[in-house]
This record gives C-alpha cells, structure tokens and sequence, in this order.
C-alpha cells in the first residue's frame, strides 16, 4: 500500500478494538494493558482466554506461558516444562492447564517483545496473570469512572486441544462464567475463534456476537479438510454466515500492495458478515515496506497511512496494539 494513495481517502467510523490491551504501550494482557487501552479510548478490549488446571480462565495470548511471564525463573516449576503437539506445532515451554491458579498468582508478567518493545520492560514484574472476571471487573469499574460503555472481545484459545490433553470443555466453561458475571448477548460483547465447531455450539447454545478468525494459511484446527482460503471465497462466507456475525481477517487479506481493498471486503459485507481485521501495529518490522520509516525495525513506521487504507478499504473494526493512536486518527485529531 503506498502512503500517497491511502491519506488520500477519508476514514470511515469503525470499531477500535486493544489488541491484548494497549500491547503497544504495556505488556500484553495484563490489567495494566487494558487500562491504558480503556483510557485511551478503545471501543473495546480483547482477552485470548486459556485456562488453568483448576478450570479457571486466564488471559494469555497462547497457553505457553514461556515468553510471556517468568516461569522459567521459578526453579520450583522446573519440571513442569515440557513439550506438547498444539494443533500440529510441537511446543516446548510451561503450559497454564499444568497450573492451578494459585501457582499461576506466583507468576508476574512480562513483555512478550523485549527487542522490539523494550520500553515496555520497565513494567515486568508489576502485574499478575489476569483472570477473565478481573478483566470484567475492571471493565465495570471504568465504564462507571468514565460512563461510557466499554466492550469486551473474547478469543477463546485452542477449545479442541484443551477438551482432549485435559478434559476441559473451555465453551461449557466460557459460557457457565459468563452466566456467573452477568452478561449476556444483550452486553457489547464478542468471541472470537479459528476453530469452527466452537463457534457453532456457542450460536447454539447462546446469542453473544460471534467472530470466525481466518488467516492467509493453513486452516481450522478442528476441521482437518478445511482451509482459511476456501472458508474466505463467496460460498465459505455464506456458510460462516451461518454461524457468525463477522470474520476476522489477517489485514493482509483485505488491503492489496496498491492500498486499495481485496475481493474479500465486499465478498463479506455481501454474506452480510462485519469484517474485524487484525493487527495493526505501528513499528516498521509489522508494516508493508512502502510504509516503513527507514530500515530500523524498531522504529515506529507511518501507522497513519496504513490506519487510513484500513478504513477507506470499508473494514469494520481494526485490533491495534496502539488503540489511542487509531482513536485519534478516526476521530481526526
């Protein structure tokens, strides 16, 4: 996309979504993350929600808990560490199914990207792994600071997996909670998932708005002769419209290297799904070459432009690890 072409065009009114928090600007999916992305204005706030042994829900963005909190400088879980097939990856590292909560709240989180984020170090150690009812909590208490409403956007993490290694159907389990916190479909509420059959038993079992995750490989962990292109075509739209309310595309598969937006725009919009394209991050090594600011990795690119050619593409929503900056630019300030 090129920088001339997308400030070219107005931004459209869309949906901005934390991604994992402020993850910008804090480390991901910790209280903090998610205070600073509220009060920044985000419409709403995302958790991946894994869970504990103990059946708790947690917010990681992957049940590896290696790069994301200090287990491994804990030499009493030491033996914990092992390898596991995820979804057809061989995964080494420190699983939160392999903790209670109790051993989880001995932990404290850490920045996933040090070399990318280092700023963002300066907050390890400061916050504890979040269980979904804190994030709630916190999420009310901001909506009565503030007064407005502030939403939630929840992924729920490898279902399959965890209700095979450890018996933990993590659907009965998301919904039993959200019953126990008092929200329902009526609330600013959506859940998100690449797998589909999750999806499906939730479309039946409640009326929370529903987001099929895709991405430009692979496919659905739970459908082995499916993939994420075929379910990205016309006909696969209609039949996630089945189901969903939206998709949740990888912004690759929306906006081509000219800057304008891909078939799958108006092929969604036309099986009447909301398109919610994930992530937008604002340093040079998540940004397409023509929109990079010299050659350092680290340096923040121009997220400005490529925020504008989301917008003018008629997306949705944008996840963004830089909410505040995104509200501004839709608001234009």
């Amino acid at each position: 996309m090129t920088a001339a072409l997308v400030l070219a065009e107005p931004a459209n009114a869309q949906l901005v979504i934390g991604h994992r928090g402020a993850s910008g600007e804090r480390p991901e999916h910790t209280l903090g993350a998610y205070e600073k992305a509220i009060d920044d204005g985000a419409d709403y706030i995302e958790a991946d929600l894994v869970v504990t042994k103990d059946g708790v829900l947690v917010a990681r963005h992957e049940n590896d808990l290696t790069e994301t909190t200090d287990v491994a400088d804990h030499s009493d879980f030491a033996s914990r560490r092992r390898a596991k097939e995820i979804d057809g990856h061989l995964v080494n590292g420190w699983f939160a199914e392999d903790f209670t909560l109790a051993e989880l709240r001995t932990l404290r989180a850490r920045e996933r990207l040090p070399g990318i984020r280092a700023a963002n170090t300066r907050f390890d150690g400061l916050w504890q792994v979040p269980t979904l009812a804190e994030m709630v909590k916190l999420v009310r208490a901001k909506q009565a600071e503030t007064g407005r409403k502030i939403g939630i956007y929840l992924e729920l993490k490898h279902p399959t997996f965890l209700l095979q290694e450890q018996g933990i159907d993590t659907v009965d389990l998301l919904l039993h909670e959200m019953r126990q916190l008092g929200l329902s479909g009526s609330d600013p509420v959506f859940i998100e998932c690449f797998e589909v059959g999750a999806l499906q038993r939730l479309k039946q079992r409640s009326d929370f708005k529903l987001v099929q995750l895709v991405a430009r490989e692979s496919g659905p962990a739970d459908e082995a002769e499916m993939t994420y292109a075929a379910m990205a075509t016309p006909s696969g739209l209609k039949e996630i419209a089945q189901y969903a309310d939206a998709i949740g595309p990888d912004l690759t598969m929306l906006i081509g290297p000219d800057g304008k937006a891909t078939a799958l725009v108006a092929d969604a919009h036309a099986a009447g799904l909301k398109i919610h394209g994930w992530t937008l991050r604002k340093e040079n090594a998540f940004l397409p070459k023509p929109l990079q600011n010299g050659s350092d990795p680290v340096a923040a690119g121009n997220y400005a432009a490529a925020f504008a050619a989301i917008a003018a593409a008629g997306v949705d929503g944008v996840f963004t690890d830089n909410p505040g900056d995104a509200v501004k630019l839709r608001d234009g300030k």
